[in-house]
């Protein structure tokens, strides 16, 4: 007999993500659905506002994806408006991208995602100076001897005598989806507390370039970033080395803890094919070494893979209304006073809030009707998935040397064809395998900044635009860029020196969309499917599934008063 399950909330850091199962007979998942439970409106905020300021207010959809939002959106001005930024503004923007790249990657490993396949309670039966051996057998860090590891063990079994677990509480520790020896899960819980602590130091950067974190300071025509060698006021040399100092430190890290450990868990799992699902991937492309508007110069290349055909990478343009579309058949919206049944280009987008849902409290959701706060974004009618699988994917068609070097010498180490990337294990050594390429350009990127400086460039602003009446009485731009979670858009439609319309349309929307006009599931749905599960009445592996994505849905979640400035809370159940 079948069963109906509900994992809710779904997220560890934040964000209201409910997946509903349909369980069969074998414990095989033959159907899900993905809900966003708290409703989306920042676009209304930012309307009849001034384009400039924008960025401020996007920025704030979340404190995790901190910076994003606001790059994407400056973009999309400068798109609008014809602004061609400094060179040494888009090598700090870059900069500050691949840090929050880093960091995310880093934080969603070992924090958000580690203990879907780490079991915290077994490293307390570890032999330290085993994990030892294990440690330095597949890296040169130096925390790893058999008295560094029995403090970390001490630890945790002070933690479990307490009754009180603190941040490892929530886990299905004992199940029996564990692989990972004893010293292994040692390992990985020591590292886990060594990435809490190095976490704090990359984001340095983003305060020395855009003055805080979270949320740094940017602006349209290039970075508010005063850089002077010679001045205790600006960004001057020393500040200069400590950046550089510490993009080493964050390559050292990536290098000698984050890699070994993704290869050594994953050489566990390898027969965990599990989460592949729609096998079309998406990324808009992003980190030019030139200018932004050129695709060629992109070291993420931009494209779409359908069908897991690597054979081909087909074009995407953004502005063309038949690619991009948003549809709201099964998501508490309107278009036009109508609730479906056509998609529209974020041009035309709008943000129009229509709950139809059952009324709290409530068991399950109404699947067959609207059943979320998110839209349902498709390509060319496509359901996609985004993020570091797809961007690994597209390159790898894309035939960037870079890219399928890595790829290639990474499966040749876990003895695994191409195809086991398409899996909820492969997005997860895709985002440690980026990590690497990414960590990689930082330091490029830095280097090239230095050079400039060096050189006598300190010019990280261009006003020619900045006066509204130069602007155009209309004008549009979209605003892209690759974020950690996948490909992220801004679109802007500027009318007398005002925003008219504003739609964004995030990463988390692609993966976690419910299904279309032509009831095409998302891609958390599709990875969800044909699924078993050991014990559903602790489903680890839809955790592992959803999880392996990154979802962040406070990207999709919010909306102030207008009138009151009080945040509006949504509750469902």
């Amino acid at each position: 007999m079948s069963e109906h399950i509900v994992v809710d909330p779904i997220t560890r850091i934040e964000g209201h993500l409910r997946i509903e199962a349909d369980i069969d007979e074998t414990g095989v998942i033959k159907d899900a659905f993905s809900s966003g439970t708290a409703v989306r409106g920042l676009e209304l905020i930012v309307r009849d506002r001034d384009p400039r300021d924008v960025w401020a207010y996007v920025q704030r959809i979340c404190g995790v994806c901190t910076t994003v939002h606001a790059l994407a959106s400056v973009r999309s001005v400068e798109d609008a408006l014809k602004i061609k930024i400094p060179r040494n503004a888009h090598l700090i923007r870059d900069i500050m991208n691949e840090a929050i790249y880093i960091h995310d990657h880093v934080v969603h490993f070992y924090h958000l995602h580690a203990l879907d396949w780490v079991d915290v309670v077994s490293a307390t039966q570890a032999n330290p100076a085993e994990t030892s051996r294990i440690a330095q057998s597949i890296s040169s860090w130096p925390n790893s001897s058999p008295g560094y590891f029995t403090d970390v063990q001490n630890k945790i079994k002070k933690l479990i005598a307490s009754g009180q677990l603190g941040i490892f509480a929530n886990g299905y520790w004992g199940h029996k989806a564990y692989k990972l020896p004893p010293e292994v899960n040692l390992l990985a819980v020591a590292h886990y507390l060594e990435a809490l602590d190095w976490q704090k130091e990359i984001v340095k950067i983003h305060t020395i370039f855009g003055g805080k974190n979270p949320h740094p300071h940017y602006v349209v025509g290039g970075m508010a970033t005063p850089l002077d060698i010679d001045s205790d006021n600006g960004i001057h040399s020393e500040r200069l080395m400590h950046v550089s100092q510490i993009i080493d430190q964050a390559k050292e890290f990536v290098n000698q803890v984050y890699i070994p450990d993704l290869l050594a868990i994953g050489s566990y799992y390898k027969d965990w094919t599990y989460g592949g699902g729609l096998n079309n991937y998406l990324c808009y492309g992003d980190f030019s070494t030139g200018d932004i508007y050129d695709y060629k110069l992109y070291r993420m290349p931009r494209g779409v893979v359908l069908n897991g055909n690597l054979n081909e990478v087909l074009d995407v343009d953004l502005k063309d209304d038949k690619q991009v579309q948003e549809f709201i058949d099964h998501s508490w919206y309107q278009y036009d006073g109508k609730d479906g049944g056509k998609g529209k280009h974020p041009f035309v987008g709008e943000t129009d809030l229509h709950y139809t849902g059952p009324k709290a409290p409530y068991k399950t959701l109404e699947t067959d009707k609207k059943y979320s706060w998110l839209k349902s974004p498709r390509w060319k009618g496509n359901p996609m998935e985004t993020g570091p699988l797809a961007r690994l994917i597209v390159g790898y068609a894309a035939g960037k040397t870079e890219i399928v070097d890595l790829v290639n010498d990474t499966l040749q180490k876990l003895q695994l064809p191409i195809s086991a990337l398409q899996s909820a294990l492969g997005r997860t050594v895709s985002r440690g395998l980026e990590s690497v390429l990414v960590a990689g350009w930082m330091r490029n990127d830095m280097d090239a900044l230095l050079k400039n400086i060096k050189n006598g460039d300190q010019v990280t602003f261009d006003r020619s635009k900045w006066d509204p009446s130069t602007w155009p009485e209309r004008a549009q731009g979209v605003g892209w860029m690759e974020a950690p979670r996948g490909a992220l858009g801004h679109w802007i439609d500027i009318e007398n020196g005002k925003t008219k319309n504003y739609q964004a349309v995030v990463p988390s929307t692609w993966n976690a969309s419910p299904r279309d006009n032509k009831e095409k599931i998302g891609a958390y749905e599709a990875a969800l499917k044909g699924t078993p599960l050991l014990d559903k009445e602790k489903p680890l592996e839809i955790l592992r599934i959803v999880h392996s994505f990154d979802p962040c849905l406070a990207c999709a979640v919010h909306l102030t008063d207008l009138e009151t400035n009080h945040a509006t809370e949504i509750r469902l159940g």
